[in-house]
């Protein structure tokens, strides 16, 4: 059955270099973690867009703001209110260390341990702690969504799981085998750009429904997309085989 590093190896060729997060700084990229929760990313950067032309991706002056007054502002992420008090306690928390992401790192014992603090804050969870400790913080840690669920229960289902916790696991051992020479931000940037290379498939090919398995870079690999390849083949050949006279 495929692996975990061969399926990074063929997403980086094919689909080149991710860039991801997406965020001129550390704090916008916190900001992001909370607003894309259950919602799509166009409409997170919509909402930053309105908190950058009001200047508010400055902690300081986001700080500065009730909950209220933060909440229409980013409307477009949806569930707003529940949105704002969550980045309000965020922000709180952040300014306990001045603001500052050194702060953060230096004030802390390992990286579980800003994890374990992030997790005590109403509103953050696992996938959410994770974005900020990987993309903003450039620690190293794998970051599992439902994107990662869905591609691995189609490309290995023997590797499948739904624990967050599991399959977070099973991706670290993964790399850590594979670049086991690499030091922690090398595995960082292992980590950042595996995770945005799923998310990049999840909207190009690898959908909830109707996956586009003809497209994907990964279908000689994938046990669902060579499944659906050989479907394919057969109702073709089966067609043909009624027109014959």
């Amino acid at each position: 059955m495929p692996g975990i590093i061969q399926a990074y190896k063929t997403l980086a060729k094919n689909l080149g270099p991710s860039n991801w997060w997406p965020g001129e700084t550390p704090f916008e990229v916190m900001v992001g973690a909370i607003l894309t929760q259950n919602t799509s990313w166009k409409n997170v950067e919509r909402a930053i867009e309105q908190l950058r032309i009001r200047d508010l991706l400055v902690p300081e002056k986001l700080h500065s703001l009730t909950a209220e007054e933060l909440a229409p502002i980013i409307r477009s992420s949806g569930y707003f209110n529940q949105k704002s008090r969550k980045l309000k306690n965020l922000v709180n928390w952040f300014r306990t260390y001045n603001y500052s992401v050194t702060d953060v790192i230096s004030d802390h014992r390992s990286t579980l341990e800003i994890r374990s603090a992030l997790l005590d804050l109403n509103g953050v969870g696992p996938e959410t702690a994770d974005s900020i400790l990987c993309y903003a913080f450039a620690l190293p840690l794998f970051v599992v969504d439902t994107y990662t669920v869905r591609w691995l229960s189609r490309y290995n289902p023997q590797l499948a799981t739904n624990d967050y916790h599991e399959l977070q696991s099973l991706v670290t051992h993964a790399f850590q085998r594979a670049y086991k020479s690499d030091n922690p931000a090398g595995l960082t940037g292992h980590y950042n750009e595996f995770h945005a290379l799923i998310v990049r498939l999840g909207y190009a090919t690898c959908t909830k429904s109707n996956p586009d398995c003809g497209a994907c870079p990964l279908r000689r690999q994938c046990n669902y997309g060579k499944q659906s390849q050989a479907a394919s083949r057969s109702a073709i050949k089966r067609k043909s085989l009624s027109r014959a006279p």
